[in-house]
């Protein structure tokens, strides 16, 4: 009864006026941006997050999660009608959804993705608000010591999790690192890594990374596909299901929720490994596993659901933990530090308003996003019609106009073009970048929670093998990596990557 008291008292907070708002314009925006090909949440959400600076912080969180909901359905709109996934976890909706938009069952699609999406996000709301306050107050026996190892552990799941090179991955990881110290010490006051560069000695901003890397990134990598889309824009009927196609959907809907509300709370990607562990087990548990790949419906609703029901699992370690299990999470603890907010456990109790009006506010948004975006579909479409080259001058001055927003400083602007060619480079190179911003973020964290354990064991480093949280934590983290060096695990690694860029 204390998880419907506690989503009471969300909802409360949730749907006032003002939050309504906030949560109706995230949803929104996030659609926007996120329906155009190629850009995802986190590129969305770096781009938008300066203009939630203003508001109050529980409206700011709020605003970001319904742009994250809306990026992630706005990904499923290209998928089905351009056949290019707005984000990595709709690219399995790639496979039958275009198929379906083919055979001029556009419309099917995104209405079972739009179900499918509801009914996971609805189910998640509840495994959130169920599972965090246990594991939070969990989370409060820990002390620094069982911090610093359990980002360790994050950090080497996301390391494992990651596509392409592991080599390529830890390097991010320690480049993360090393960025998040640059800059004043607050022990000593000693300047670090600054080359006396005066704008450095606050560090580098979380945004001008994030904008960097990821926006500005995505708009090179953008510009450089210069191939004719094919919009399905004369097709898009039949917004109905049948009862028949209803009844075939359903338990691949339920199945897709299931998996990625338990994927979704590893680091690294969990939205993404539930959207293909459930189109894997849709197409190994079909009688005709043949009809996937030429439009079948469950080859929608499965990773659909999955990567909705995995995307609001991933706040879990970020609320309970304060640990980003991937980028946007990552990106949701630089805006709560932006505003004052410690992310952990002590949220749920010091500031229980913004803890439960947020998770409120996941179902609220995923209610916007039914309600917004099927009767919308035909914007939607003129929108993936317009062409690039007219869309991004617009989107760079946005991202300019922000950036230089947070300080009222043009050396943010110039950091965000560097580390827009930086990651252009790493894409290139096949580098992924959420490793960095992972790094980036919990590095300073780690840093300070090492000094603490060190400093309570008066310089004893035992003190992280003798406790026995901390210790079954590096163990984890010990085994994850022996576990993914071996050949046999490499190789299916290996494996799995390439046939996700296939």
């Amino acid at each position: 009864m204390d998880v419907f008291a506690n989503l009471g008292l969300g909802l409360s907070v949730a749907l006032t006026f003002q939050n309504v708002l906030y949560c109706f314009f995230g949803v929104l925006l996030g659609t926007l941006i996120g329906v155009l090909p190629g850009i995802g949440p986190v590129p969305t959400i770096a781009m938008l997050l300066p203009i939630t600076y203003a508001l109050p912080p529980v409206s700011a969180l709020i605003m970001l999660a319904g742009i994250y909901y809306g990026a992630q359905y706005g990904g499923s709109t290209t998928a089905i009608l351009v056949n290019l996934p707005g984000e990595s976890s709709a690219v399995v909706t790639c496979i039958d959804g275009y198929q379906m938009a083919r055979r001029g069952r556009a419309g099917k699609a995104l209405a079972v993705a739009a179900l499918g999406s509801f009914i996971a996000g609805t189910f998640a709301t509840f495994v959130v608000a169920g599972f965090a306050p246990p594991l939070a107050e969990v989370a409060l026996k820990f002390g620094p010591a069982e911090y610093f190892s359990l980002m360790i552990l994050g950090l080497i799941s996301a390391v494992v999790l990651a596509s392409g090179s592991l080599l390529k991955a830890v390097g991010m990881i320690v480049l993360g690192l090393l960025l998040g110290i640059i800059g004043t010490d607050v022990n000593s006051g000693l300047q670090r890594y600054t080359f006396g560069v005066p704008e450095l000695s606050d560090g580098i901003g979380f945004v001008v990374i994030a904008m960097g890397l990821f926006a500005f990134a995505e708009i090179i990598i953008n510009l450089e596909h210069r191939g004719h889309r094919e919009v399905f824009t004369d097709k898009v009927s039949g917004l109905l299901l049948t009862w028949k196609e209803f009844k075939e959907a359903l338990p691949a809907i339920l199945r897709g929720t299931g998996i990625g509300s338990v994927l979704g709370i590893l680091p690294g990607g969990g939205a993404l490994l539930s959207a293909f562990a459930a189109y894997t087990i849709e197409k190994k548990i079909a009688k005709d596993p043949s009809t996937f790949g030429k439009g079948n419906i469950r080859g929608v609703a499965a990773p659909e659901s999955a990567n909705n029901s995995g995307s609001q699992a991933s706040f879990i370690p970020l609320l309970t933990l304060g640990i980003p299990p991937n980028a946007v999470m990552a990106l949701m603890v630089g805006a709560m530090t932006i505003h004052s907010i410690q992310p952990g456990p002590q949220v749920m109790t010091s500031n229980p308003q913004l803890f439960w009006g947020l998770i409120a506010s996941m179902w609220i948004g995923n209610v916007m996003l039914v309600v917004l975006n099927l009767p919308m579909i035909g914007i939607w479409v003129k929108l993936l019609q317009v062409p690039y080259r007219l869309l991004y001058p617009a989107i760079l001055v946005f991202c300019c106009i922000g950036t230089y927003s947070l300080n009222n400083n043009v050396w943010d602007v110039l950091m965000t073009v560097v580390f827009g060619v930086i990651g252009w480079i790493f894409v290139k190179l096949e580098c992924e970048p959420a490793p960095l911003l992972l790094g980036f973020i919990l590095g300073p964290l780690m840093e300070e929670n090492l000094r603490r354990a060190l400093l309570l064991s008066r310089g004893d480093p035992t003190v992280f093998v003798t406790r026995p949280i901390s210790a079954t934590l590096l163990a984890l983290a010990l085994i994850l990596l022996i576990i993914v060096a071996l050949p046999m695990i490499r190789k299916k690694r290996q494996e799995a990557f390439q046939e996700e860029a296939a």
